[in-house]
């Protein structure tokens, strides 16, 4: 049992950790969540004794292996493999007390062990570990020093899952990976079979992966059963409790501090008066949940353009003189299209991006876009070079060079920025604020088209949902690269496979592709492949009927799943207003009604979407 015990943390004179405490069952697999800068990073590196708390005690099972990623990337001569295998301690020294042990009854000792902790499979299951991390055969080959830092962190966490420790603490694992590592990943730690504790923001992990949420907030933990889902529910009604509670006492301490104020000079009551007082001073607030009101996306739509936005015709790009990273690309991009790249990492979807971006000149073919096209294109390498003494309003004025104060102001504000937070040094922000403010440089000028390459890498998952709900609401196109499936599934009309040296129209649905990843089934292009050499390539015309369905489904399940939102809204609304009566209640109940009957109308389109689908499909 891992036990946090009236833990308070203070770091630089700011207290991180205020008497959190919280218990966490032998093998319960927990998910740690918190708004970033809440603390969560910090509370880990507690647990491993990395931080001495200023208070309260951290208890484990005295002789519990923790196993969590060191801060340094591996390096050197050693292979992925070599660094893996190592990471098995026991096996490692065994395998070195064998090579020049001469005491045979020490030497069948020593195998008996090796067989007990099955050491010589290792070897393969190493392979597998990084195999599912995205290291082919030849890469499990090479050493460490030859691959980039990302990579890196990738070989340090193989080797990680390799140890098996008895307490395993994980810190947004899947940050340096692409979706199909993150599947791959996922589908480990379901049945990882010791106790689990992992900070993340992706909501398909926590839900498919976890069974307790841990909430950090305000310095204090709260441990709740289930998955991220249930957390929210539980969430929503404990909030309305606590501003029940609120309104209650707010309700309280008026009449008490009215009759202080009328009593006190009085001294027929001046003792009353004194005492209600004291009950005053002694009645501790009842703080509501903590929410940010600065957590903002807001992207200005465009001026109108027609379709095809941009056309690749036979495309071929690279770089320099080096041979073409993608040949043979040949497709539109409508002006209202949500589009995700699919792919490994290595297969080429950040030089498309680059390409669509303008970064990049094809090297073979044609690139057709009209000359007013105005492209967002959002990386990593902008947030992590935001630093310095600038503030955002430096960075925007500079951007928007002669623009209007107003205007500079007002598209800050559209990301959170606004009054002071405007005029903050950007090396204190967090990671998602520089992440939002990325986001507010880049849409400056109203594009046509965003290309968001892992957008979500700094955003918790209240942010997340944030962006999702924004680029559901962006009339632009949108190119989305991302290892959030939730996102590419709530927000992608499109799928594009980039892989084999090229990028293709993926004919199946998401979880089509996500069955491929994780070996359930083989992908549809393949499942089709005798079939289709015997027809011939499907159709132009079949080709747009299949696109034009996948949109229409697409865009009905957005509209169910918020008008669903819209019903919990109003749910919660009349969960904080059970106990009123009158005109105001019956407005929501009507609401409430009306919403069950437009969302009832929205499910019925979105089957018959799917249906539609499903006959174009099936021919």
């Amino acid at each position: 049992m891992l036990t946090i015990d009236g833990v308070t943390v203070r770091l630089g004179g700011r207290t991180i950790l205020e008497r959190a405490s919280a218990t966490v069952p032998v093998g319960a697999r927990v998910g740690l969540i918190g708004r970033n800068g809440a603390g969560k990073s910090t509370l880990m590196k507690a647990l491993i004794g990395e931080i001495e708390p200023d208070a309260g005690e951290i208890s484990k099972p005295s002789r519990a292996r923790i196993g969590y990623i060191a801060q340094e990337a591996p390096s050197g001569n050693m292979t992925p493999e070599e660094v893996v295998l190592a990471s098995a301690t026991e096996r490692a020294a065994l395998l070195e007390e064998l090579e020049t042990c001469t005491d045979m009854d020490r030497m069948g000792d020593v195998h008996d062990r090796l067989l007990a902790i099955d050491a010589y499979s290792a070897p393969a299951r190493a392979a597998k570990i990084l195999s599912g991390l995205g290291f082919d055969e030849v890469m499990q080959q090479r050493p460490v020093e030859s691959f980039s830092g990302g990579w890196k962190m990738r070989i340090a966490l193989g080797a990680l899952l390799f140890s098996e420790p008895d307490i395993l603490l994980l810190d947004e694992p899947s940050n340096h990976l692409d979706l199909e590592a993150t599947l791959w990943l996922e589908n480990f730690l379901r049945f990882y079979p010791a106790t689990l504790v992992v900070i993340s923001h992706e909501r398909d992990l926590l839900n498919k992966v976890v069974d307790h949420i841990l909430h950090l907030q305000g310095g204090e933990l709260t441990l709740y059963p289930g998955g991220y889902d249930a957390f929210e529910k539980q969430r929503a009604e404990r909030a309305a409790q606590l501003a029940a509670a609120k309104a209650s006492q707010d309700a309280q301490r008026a009449r008490l501090q009215d009759y202080v104020a009328r009593n006190s000079a009085r001294a027929s009551t001046a003792k009353q008066a004194q005492s209600r007082a004291k009950m005053l001073a002694r009645m501790q607030p009842i703080a509501a949940l903590m929410e940010d009101p600065t957590l903002s996306f807001d992207f200005p739509d465009p001026e109108e353009l027609r379709s095809p936005m941009i056309t690749l015709d036979q495309a071929a790009v690279g770089y320099g003189e080096a041979p073409p990273i993608l040949r043979r690309l040949n497709f539109r991009i409508e002006a209202d299209d949500r589009i995700a790249l699919l792919g490994r990492n290595g297969n080429g979807k950040t030089t498309l991006a680059r390409l669509l971006a303008s970064q990049l000149e094809p090297a073979e073919g044609e690139v057709n876009a009209p000359g007013r096209l105005k492209v967002g294109y959002f990386t990593q390498y902008q947030v992590e070079e935001l630093a310095g003494e600038d503030t955002p309003l430096d960075l925007m004025t500079r951007a928007m060079e002669g623009g209007a104060q107003g205007a500079i102001r007002a598209q800050l504000g559209r990301f959170g920025f606004s009054g002071s937070r405007a005029q903050t040094r950007v090396d204190k922000l967090s990671g998602g604020e520089r992440a939002r403010l990325a986001l507010a440089l880049i849409t400056r000028d109203a594009p046509h088209l965003l290309i968001l390459d892992e957008p979500t890498n700094h955003l918790d998952v209240d942010a997340r949902e944030a962006l999702i709900q924004a680029l559901n609401g962006y009339t632009g196109a949108v190119i989305l690269i991302s290892h959030d499936r939730h996102m590419v599934e709530l927000t992608a009309d499109r799928l594009v496979l980039v892989d084999g040296g090229t990028a293709r129209e993926y004919a199946g649905s998401m979880q089509d592709y996500i069955d491929f990843v994780l070996g359930r089934k083989p992908s549809r292009e393949s499942r089709r492949g005798g079939a289709g050499k015997q027809r011939g390539s499907r159709s132009r015309d079949t080709a747009d009927e299949i696109r034009t369905a996948k949109s229409e489904l697409a865009k009905a399940e957005k509209e169910v799943v918020r008008l669903t939102a819209d019903l919990e809204k109003l749910d919660a609304m009349i969960l904080e207003h059970s106990n009123q009566s009158g005109a105001k209640m019956q407005d929501t109940l009507r609401a409430r009604a009306e919403a069950v009957d437009v969302l009832a109308i929205a499910e019925e389109k979105w089957l018959a979407a799917g249906t539609a689908l499903e006959d174009i499909e099936q021919g």
